[in-house]
């Protein structure tokens, strides 16, 4: 039994670590290895301005194996898990794409220096679930990790989700039911809803893009799920509008119903929330991005191609990637269903000006003429932007610039020759507005063994894209009132111990010095016990 007090991981509130969360010193990062000559590796990077190795990479972890495609990472617990005060952010849990397996990193025994702590082999997870080609990892307030899955080892499309518990053991599937195709996925307890997205066939994709086969082997579709029953309740086929939908997030506030996503191919952002009439979810597309009408390419039209999606800790601006165009946006969303562009910034792309591209027609209001991409620490910035990370204040904005390697070969052949970078971007959080940092730059073109890609970006206390957090206990909520409880108390007292349990607390030195077991129901009001900050769910 924990004391009273004690708490688990992450912070209590989005607004807690939007306000009070310590500025990040250190960041993990995959990085892929193209021609698979060698493992893919996990480094660290030091991001703390008064250090003498800041922008630099600090440490390099290989994995055991070639050819493992990296991608996106999560932890094995998170602020869904605060108010398991038994629950600890300790390791780094890694999907790898292409081969099927699952890397766990502990990060706690030395944060500067992380180590291999288990491999969840393919043939396991295969065994229990029949599912490979995994993405995005989420902790769940039970405790145990989930993870989905977009097909099996022959890269059919399956969309499903596996779980593991906390000694990386493969439990099985999340639910029965599949969906046609995989990608991501985000839950709203509240709400008792999680949604997910769906990218495509992964034999299709993995051999690069073909837009002949849109039609037949990528998706269009959100799917919204019974969170208790683990059973879907609707599928929106969101049409022409939303090609291929991957990043998809709610608003942090964990009672909100607000929440979007990207739609890759399409170029649009889509908000979907809750019908308060018949409680079904509806959509709207509310960030539309023409396609751009060129020369040079390998298309008469080149899509902006959004990749990444991020919202602000605030729930104040949403941030997209588009990886073909070269732009990062920054929106507004005070108001989710009327997004209000704020900022947008140039980090290289395929239309930049002096390249081999020429815009007919296309460019965004507030970008006359093809633009001019910046040179950092005398870096040519090559690729488009693609993952992004948000510092817990929203004043920095940490982006990379690999998408997957077969796509980076095809629109990209540069970069993956070059390797890629970390950049850093600064935020205005008042105003709105985007500006590249001219002093940070980490080059993957300069790695001791060869250029690598780097990809999604993870701070060791959790961020804008790995935490989840829980509203509050709906029992906890119910519960009567601190003066009722401490005439409760009394009562109890009188009865357990012959004593007022005040009297018991003075001896003590305060009432909060008592053990959480003998305070039945006072726990809710005091903030006694492992569940004090929200309901574990999973």
């Amino acid at each position: 039994m924990a004391s009273c007090c004690q708490h688990g991981p992450g912070y209590a509130t989005p607004l807690d670590a939007f306000k009070n969360g310590a500025r990040e010193k250190l960041l993990y990062i995959p990085a892929i290895v193209p021609d698979h000559s060698r493992p893919d590796y996990l480094v660290t990077v030091d991001v703390d301005p008064s250090s003498p190795s800041f922008s630099q990479v600090i440490h390099r972890l290989p994995f055991p194996y070639k050819g493992d495609e990296l991608h996106h990472s999560g932890w094995n617990a998170c602020s869904s898990c605060y108010g398991d005060a038994s629950a600890s952010r300790k390791l780094l849990i890694l999907p790898a794409l292409a081969s099927g397996r699952i890397y766990a990193v502990d990060t706690d025994s030395d944060p500067l220096a992380p180590k291999l702590h288990k491999v969840v082999e393919p043939h396991d997870i295969q065994d229990k679930t029949g599912l490979s080609y995994l993405h995005t990892s989420h902790c769940l307030g039970s405790g145990d990790i989930m993870v989905s899955a977009m097909g099996d080892k022959d890269g059919n499309p399956r969309g499903a989700f596996l779980l593991l518990d906390q000694d990386l053991q493969v439990k099985g599937t999340w639910s029965p039911v599949e969906t046609k195709y995989g990608y991501d996925f985000w839950y709203q307890p509240y709400h008792n809803i999680m949604v997910s997205s769906s990218w495509g066939t992964p034999s299709a994709f993995c051999k690069g893009f073909n837009p002949a086969e849109v039609a037949e082997k990528y998706g269009d579709s959100l799917y919204f799920w019974d969170w208790k029953e683990r059973k879907l309740l609707q599928e929106i086929k969101l049409g022409a509008e939303g090609l291929v939908p991957l990043e998809v997030r709610f608003l942090h506030e964990p009672k909100s119903p607000h929440g979007f996503v990207g739609a890759a191919l399409s170029s649009n952002v889509i908000h979907f929330t809750k019908d308060q009439d018949t409680g079904s979810w509806v959509h709207k597309t509310v960030i539309k991005q023409p396609w751009t009408k060129v020369e040079g390419w390998a298309l008469p039209e080149m899509p902006p191609l959004i990749t990444d999606i991020l919202i602000s800790l605030d729930d104040k601006f949403i941030y997209f990637s588009n990886w073909l165009r070269g732009d990062i946006v920054q929106y507004d969303i005070s108001d989710p269903a009327n997004p209000r562009l704020a900022g947008r910034v140039w980090v290289g792309g395929s239309i930049r000006k002096g390249g081999s591209v020429r815009v007919l027609e296309g460019l965004p209001e507030d970008t006359p003429e093809q633009p001019e991409i910046p040179t950092v620490k005398g870096k040519v910035l090559q690729g488009g932007p693609q993952m992004l990370q948000l510092s817990l204040d929203g004043k920095r904005l940490y982006v990379t610039n690999s998408l997957f390697g077969p796509w980076d070969k095809q629109f990209y052949p540069e970069l993956v020759k070059q390797g890629s970078y970390l950049l850093q971007i600064d935020v205005d959080t008042d105003k709105g507005g985007l500006k590249v940092s001219p002093d940070f730059l980490v080059d993957f073109g300069a790695e001791p063994e060869g250029p690598a890609l780097a990809h999604e970006v993870r701070y060791p206390g959790g961020d804008c894209s790995s935490d989840i957090w829980l509203a509050a206990d709906a029992e906890q909520a119910a519960e009567p009132g601190p003066s009722l409880l401490l005439l409760l108390l009394l009562h109890w007292g009188e009865i357990l111990w012959g004593s007022h349990p005040l009297e018991r607390g003075a001896a003590a030195g305060s009432i909060k010095d008592l053990p959480c077991q003998a305070l039945p129901g006072f726990r809710a009001w005091w903030g006694c016990g492992h569940r004090m900050a929200g309901v574990r769910v999973g």
